[in-house]
């Protein structure tokens, strides 16, 4: 199998996919599939709700962001990414935002 699945979180704004992939696979192509998919198939499941709110063609933006995890282990970022969206992480974020930004 050249990619799993293994973990799936996010926030409103964004997702998070912890994949463990074949290091042979291109992450551009994987991406830009995994986005052409997915928007295809959330316009047509929930067009009537999405309408007022995606006029244009576009459904995600065309950034991303990949990262390798080799320094963790998969127990602690299957923990990260199952905590996105928790109100536990939103209040560590705020935490942490604080302490990094004094004059805002």
């Amino acid at each position: 199998m050249a990619l799993q699945l293994l973990e799936f979180g996010g926030e409103p704004d964004h997702v998070h996919l912890l994949i463990d992939i074949h290091p042979a696979l291109d992450i551009s192509v994987l991406i830009n599939n995994l986005k052409t998919a997915s928007a295809r198939r959330t316009r047509n499941r929930f067009a009537d709700h999405l309408a007022p709110f995606y006029r244009k063609p576009l459904f995600w933006s065309r950034a991303y962001f990949v990262g390798s995890v080799g320094g963790a282990t998969l127990e602690t970022v299957r923990a990260y990414v199952d905590a996105q969206g928790t109100e536990e992480h939103a209040r560590k974020s705020a935490a942490k935002n604080a302490k990094t930004k004094p004059f805002a």
